[in-house]
């Protein structure tokens, strides 16, 4: 009885393992340690099968309670100071990605020269719109104009922005 393939058992057993594990953990690392972890139990056990039709059933089993041991573990694991919560979260916000910094100023750069190119009609309600977050009704208040025509305007300036941007690429 004690004559088990292991490698045969974790091929059939691999995919029901790892879904009863995920479907405890909601993590696929987490889940994936779980059934490694479950098969090295197995394994430490194999002796205590005593029926080998049923080494399904007896996998789930220990997967499941395995799967709710670490679920336990890392709730533990989480109960960390808020000072050091604190240090973790701001290590995050301040890590910086030069490459994309430098493509987001070269392109703020293309679109303001392409802005520049614009009438001055079009260029001053599109800049009070981006520049400075204005809505139409407000950008109407300042500009002394109807708010459908500041809609017109932002409209046909984002047109010609669009234009200017396909000659540049095709160019």
């Amino acid at each position: 009885m004690n004559k088990i393939d292991f490698s045969e058992v974790y091929r059939i057993y691999y995919k029901r393992l790892f879904h009863i594990s995920y479907s405890i953990t909601r993590d696929l690392h987490l889940a994936e340690d779980v059934v490694q972890e479950t098969f090295i139990k197995a394994m430490k056990k194999v002796e205590t099968i005593e029926d080998e039709t049923k080494v399904g059933a007896w996998l789930s089993v220990i997967a499941t309670r395995t799967a709710i041991d670490f679920v336990r573990s890392e709730r533990k694991k989480k109960a960390i100071l808020m000072e050091q919560e604190m240090l973790e979260f701001l290590g995050k916000e301040m890590k910086q990605n030069v490459e994309n910094e430098v493509e987001t100023g070269i392109l703020v750069e293309e679109v303001n020269c392409a802005i520049g190119k614009l009438t001055h009609e079009y260029r001053d309600v599109l800049m009070l719109k981006l520049g400075n977050g204005l809505k139409e009704n407000e950008i109407a208040r300042i500009l002394d104009l109807k708010p459908s025509t500041v809609k017109t305007r932002i409209y046909r300036a984002r047109k010609q922005l669009k234009l200017l941007f396909l000659k540049q690429i095709s160019a």
